[in-house]
């Protein structure tokens, strides 16, 4: 692939990406008159009637197909789905728009900056690259037919992202696993004049790393005690890849046990991880959160490794219904330590719309 054809690629990515973010507006609008499960069966029905033959065969696989609870982040040279690479530009621009559908502006403008930042690989990793780093290499796949009464699901995934989202009744019923990854976490240099390329200090992943340190820092020593876990951060995420999240209790200081300006402060970093999603998928995950056996006070907060940035660390915040894991260990591209965000959210009764059993969810419920 020619350095042309991929800076033709990324403009066309980011060019789309654009076009998206500035129909917020419009968005909104259609948001007004249909609910989120609704305009995702129109966008999603859309983009597949747009493909071809041999694309729908890739795009689109069976509900109960075992890639619909396949998921991963890493780099892959063989994933489910239909790759944007692979799309026209109109048919790319669909993809997209059925994206926007499912998250957040906020979370679009995450998913599309994290595609952005594999071009930044490419051109920081050269002929070094073990991987492949492609911005247009993100894979979107529907499985069942998009229906307001069957099951159906969306899977947009590539390098650093993993959206999933199951539907069922006319309604959407859970969002997870959701995996946001950022390398570099801060752009440290300047890079080519290109077309989208983020400046030196870009930080997609920002608040969900700030935050997190607010608060571990604001800790007095007793606090800290409970709150700090291990000396050294973990390696990675837990169960990254898996089905269903870890299954052990929630460990750290309980949200009781804060003060009121440090439980506001945790209040909006599980804020930032909902807020990726659309208002009403946000608003029912903290409802759950409330309504769970202690509610607020059964939210714990646990912290790994150093409390400063630039050496590693790692985060988690749980309670009966959800799980927050955060880690920032391995260094970026250009060798700058703890630069390199892995982050999820997960439902703890259960991720794609599967109870801690493997069965159906009982309650319908957004997630």
């Amino acid at each position: 692939m020619s350095r042309s054809d991929v800076r033709n690629g990324l403009a066309v990515v980011l060019g789309l990406c654009g076009l998206m973010a500035s129909a917020a507006l419009a968005r909104t609008a259609l948001l007004d008159r249909a609910s989120t499960a609704g305009s995702m069966m129109a966008a999603a029905e859309g983009w597949l009637a747009s493909l071809s033959a041999d694309q729908a065969v890739r795009a689109q696989r069976p509900f109960d197909d075992p890639h619909r609870t396949a998921w991963h982040f890493i780099p892959k040279f063989e994933r489910k789905g239909l790759q944007l690479r692979e799309m026209t530009p109109a048919q790319a621009a669909l993809a997209l728009s059925l994206l926007q559908t499912a998250v957040s502006q906020t979370g679009f403008d995450k998913a599309c900056g994290i595609m952005e930042l594999d071009e930044v690989l490419r051109i920081q990793e050269g002929i070094k690259a073990k991987n492949i780093r492609d911005s247009q290499r993100y894979f979107f796949t529907i499985f069942g037919k998009p229906s307001d009464r069957d099951p159906w699901g969306l899977s947009v995934e590539g390098h650093h992202l993993s959206l999933n989202f199951t539907l069922r009744d006319g309604r959407l019923v859970d969002s997870t696993p959701q995996f946001l990854g950022a390398n570099p976490a801060v752009v440290r240099s300047g890079l080519p004049s290109l077309p989208g390329l983020p400046l030196t200090g870009q930080r997609i992943l920002r608040d969900e790393e700030t935050l997190a340190f607010e608060l571990v820092q604001s800790l007095a020593a007793a606090q800290r005690i409970k709150a700090v876990i291990a000396a050294e951060a973990p390696k990675d995420i837990r169960a990254a890849g898996t089905t269903q999240p870890p299954p052990e209790a929630p460990v750290g200081i309980r949200y009781g046990e804060l003060s009121a300006q440090q439980q506001q402060v945790l209040r909006r970093l599980i804020d930032v991880y909902c807020g990726a999603m659309v208002p009403e998928v946000a608003a029912e995950r903290l409802n759950l959160a409330e309504e769970a056996p202690g509610g607020w006070d059964a939210v714990a907060f646990a912290w790994a490794g150093a409390i400063e940035p630039g050496i590693g660390h790692s985060y988690r915040v749980e309670g009966p219904t959800f799980s927050i894991e955060f880690c920032n260990v391995q260094p970026d591209a250009e060798g700058n330590p703890a630069n390199h965000i892995h982050c999820v959210w997960r439902d703890r009764t259960g991720d794609f719309d599967l109870s801690a059993m493997g069965s159906p969810a009982t309650p319908p419920a957004k997630r």
